[in-house]
């Protein structure tokens, strides 16, 4: 028999991740990317929760520690710069390992592309689905149809803009932006230090990544008139202007930020929609049900895709039936954390001193618990 085409959009974490899992559950995937080659770079994420078996299973656990960053603690500052509290980030004993995103898409792809066919510097223009497949037309080759299509494209999918509706209609916005830049390697002192610096609305962290330090830039600021992803001058201007009177080394690496060609900017939102399927189109990761500030989503975006494709295989034929199950399944994992974003964006960056005071207390209390959580498991 013929095995079943799926088309998955999007090469980043879910995409290759879903690729894999389906070849191996009897079906052809074909990933498409609208860049032109996988990103380098990118912030660092924690592979945690249930994406641990998942890579488990895919044997890339040991490359994934081999390749995490060197992050062993978290420097509190206090706006003038000075430490005010050291917290560590995780114990020998958890079973969570940091990654560059970019190191973790490189290793989910060379994972997938011996079986699933991949076009790069290309995207979906129109999805026109029946009850026997789904017609695709491209940007760049030529139409073809396919038995299932899967969005997984990131907060701000094109295939759920063409099936499902505007992004408009489904993300919620957390008030908040995001900015990073990479940084010279010679910026970090201690490459086993992540330091952060908050101030009312405003924070600012420099991680040493495995290579490549980070600034990253979090805050509060009046709404953009137009949010143009593409606008990189009015994102510089946008990160200037936000941490003008923030010390410590915000004046330096705010300049970093107007120098790079290319930095990140982006309004930090969470995606909730009512359904992530619609007829043999269906939904995976941010595309689906992102869950901004929680560090979560590549993990969910492992999860999900091993889930996806296990229910296929156990309906085979019945893809409705098996996008109900998937949906089941990864709702539950999603659910509580999307329930947690608010509040966390509030006690991440919060608008006064006291309740920076109170995100310290709590950061304290974390640090407590996790070293005597550390000493237990040390001596059983």
């Amino acid at each position: 028999m013929q095995k079943p085409e799926v088309l998955i959009v999007g090469a980043g974490i879910a995409g290759p991740a879903l690729a894999y899992w389906l070849s191996r559950n009897g079906y052809r995937p074909t990933v498409v990317e609208h860049a032109r080659q996988l990103r380098s770079g990118g912030s660092a994420i924690v592979v945690k929760g249930p994406a641990i078996p998942v890579a488990d299973r895919m044997g890339i656990l040991p490359q994934l520690r081999g390749l995490a960053t060197r992050s062993r603690s978290l420097i509190l500052l206090d706006p003038g710069g000075r430490r005010v509290l050291r917290l560590p980030l995780a114990s020998d004993q958890a079973p969570t390992v940091e990654v560059t995103r970019a190191d973790l898409s490189e290793v989910l792809h060379r994972s997938a592309q011996a079986e699933a066919e991949l076009l790069f510097d290309d995207t979906v223009t129109a999805l026109d689905q029946d009850g026997g497949g789904v017609d695709v037309t491209f940007r760049r080759s030529p139409p073809r149809r396919f038995d299932l299509v899967v969005g997984a494209d990131g907060m701000h999918s094109t295939v759920r803009r063409l099936v499902f509706g505007p992004e408009r209609q489904f993300a919620s916005d957390l008030g908040l932006y995001s900015a990073t830049v990479p940084l010279e390697p010679d910026a970090v002192e201690d490459p086993s230090e992540m330091t952060m610096l908050t101030v009312p609305n405003r924070m600012l962290v420099v991680h040493p990544s495995r290579t490549t330090p980070l600034a990253i830039f979090t805050f509060r600021a009046a709404r953009l008139a137009s949010h143009d992803r593409k606008n990189t001058a009015l994102h510089k201007q946008t990160v200037a202007d936000a941490y003008a009177d923030v010390r410590w080394r915000a004046p330096e690496l705010v300049a970093a930020f107007r120098d790079h060609p290319a930095p990140f900017f982006d309004r930090l939102t969470s995606v909730r929609m009512p359904s992530w399927s619609r007829g043999r189109v269906v939904l995976l990761g941010d595309a689906a049900a992102a869950t901004a500030l929680l560090g979560d989503g590549s993990s969910l975006a492992m999860a999900g895709a091993y889930a996806l494709a296990e229910e296929l295989a156990a309906h085979p034929g019945d893809h409705a039936r098996a996008f109900a199950a998937y949906e089941s399944r990864l709702r539950r994992e999603v659910g509580p954390r999307q329930r947690r974003v608010g509040p966390l964006s509030r006690l991440l960056v919060p608008r006064t001193r006291p309740g920076l005071a109170v995100r310290n207390a709590v950061g304290r209390a974390v640090g407590h618990t996790n070293r005597v959580t550390s000493r237990q498991a040390a001596n059983p």
